[in-house]
């Protein structure tokens, strides 16, 4: 999917259109970054200069576009691999009616530039892994507004992975913005100098997973037929065709199916929402929640860029459950992160460990978050997901001890589909 040509009416600068920006950037105060230079020069990087990138253009993405936009940032670029549904429209508010069916990047880039005039924004319709490294380099910071976990880590660790200590042009500070109903956070990511994305797993909410059995033979949820649908039904049918959660129609049948399942077992509730939101996991959002968080992200976007003001050192979480409570702290680097750590991450088994219970223990840990993990060391083949010929191939492996196929200290690597890296596991073996 290609970038859509959008033009935009250049038009100069009228008096007095960044007054309140330009009492910020016209002199230093007692929180200004002592590399500060107050003036035109600092004025002219901002709207002439600087070009930032938005990952998304969903609830938190048009908040984000609209808030860089009327800040002064004039060269903003967006991605978003997804198209406009009527349900979007209660709470991103850059798409009406007439919109839906479209891409939320290219009507996103140019509503922003009709109603913000000398703003320039660059869409691109299609996913975030297809653009190299080339691409993120040409950007001075990164601001993501999604509702994926997996694109985080991959965007996180393409950005670590970046980082050339000989150029110091190669690191691309990360501006991540989350939101889950009331909830929301905000934060600040310098690749290898402040923690990562993949640093904080562990902090996630683990999804939720119903029982096969449950959802097989007594469901009594709409999530449990929908779950059926997508675990049980989509695999019997369409054998080896992966479901993609992003594609209408194969959202449309789940939907179709888990409905009648429903009626069998006489359970209101299922809808296309319903069926949309348990497949990929979404959360409602909330639009106030929305512009709280793409504020606070702005902000930093705006500090980064200017030195204005020391940037967030480096979590802001917003709880609005039951009243509106704010709190910053700093996030911890971990010395074992397989993405900015370096290093292998250390795993202690029982010397009668099988493969399949690794593979089980691989899924189960908080702070990797994998999913059908695949395993090799540098001489063997262990187990792999996929293809079907070397599944069967290695499968005998899955009752063997771990013991027999890895020395203490040996090192394994993990790979799999929801991993934006290959992980490093060294094994040690207790009795």
């Amino acid at each position: 999917m290609a970038t859509a040509e959008l033009t935009t009416t250049q038009k100069p600068d009228w008096a007095g259109r960044y007054f309140h920006i330009d009492q910020v950037l016209n002199s230093g105060g007692p929180r200004t970054d002592p590399q500060f230079a107050a003036g035109d020069e600092v004025k002219k990087f901002l709207r002439e200069t600087s070009k930032i990138l938005v990952i998304g253009a969903g609830g938190l993405g048009c908040e984000i576009l609209a808030n860089l936009a009327l800040t002064g940032f004039k060269d903003i670029h967006v991605i978003d691999m997804d198209t406009i549904d009527i349900s979007n429209l209660n709470r991103q508010f850059l798409f009406r009616p007439k919109d839906v069916g479209h891409s939320k990047a290219n009507v996103a880039a140019e509503f922003i530039m009709k109603r913000v005039p000398g703003v320039k924004v660059t869409p691109y319709f299609g996913k975030i892994q297809d653009k190299g490294e080339d691409y993120y380099m040409q950007f001075h910071l990164v601001i993501c507004g999604l509702d994926s976990v997996e694109a985080r880590r991959w965007i996180n660790a393409t950005l670590v992975n970046m980082v050339d200590e000989s150029n110091p042009d190669s690191l691309k500070p990360m501006i991540d913005g989350g939101t889950e109903g009331f909830k929301g956070q905000a934060r600040v990511i310098i690749p290898t100098v402040t923690s990562c994305y993949e640093c904080s797993l562990d902090m996630l909410n683990k999804p939720t997973a119903f029982p096969i059995c449950t959802i097989a033979n007594t469901p009594r949820l709409p999530e449990h037929c929908i779950e059926w649908a997508s675990v049980l039904e989509w695999p019997k049918v369409f054998a080896d065709k992966k479901l993609d959660t992003d594609d209408p129609e194969h959202i449309g049948w789940l939907y179709k199916v888990a409905a009648a399942r429903a009626a069998e077992f006489k359970i209101e509730g299922v809808t296309w929402s319903l069926t949309q939101g348990v497949v990929k996991n979404i959360i409602p959002a909330i639009a106030s929640t929305n512009a709280i968080i793409a504020a606070a992200c702005c902000n930093e976007a705006f500090k980064i860029a200017t030195s204005s003001a020391a940037y967030l050192n480096n979590y802001f979480m917003l709880i609005g459950t039951e009243s509106v409570y704010s709190y910053t702290f700093e996030h911890e680097k971990r010395a074992d992160c397989p993405v900015c750590g370096g290093e292998a991450v250390d795993i202690n088994l029982k010397s009668d460990t099988t493969v399949e219970q690794l593979i089980d223990i691989l899924i189960e840990k908080q702070d990797i978050q994998i999913k059908k993990p695949s395993l090799s060391t540098s001489t063997k083949q262990i187990y792999f997901q996929a293809p079907p010929q070397l599944e069967q191939a290695t499968r005998p492996n899955l009752e063997k001890k771990v013991s027999e196929l890895v020395p203490d200290g040996g090192d394994i690597t993990v790979t799999a589909t929801t991993l934006p890296f290959n992980l490093s596991i060294r094994i040690t073996y207790s009795s």
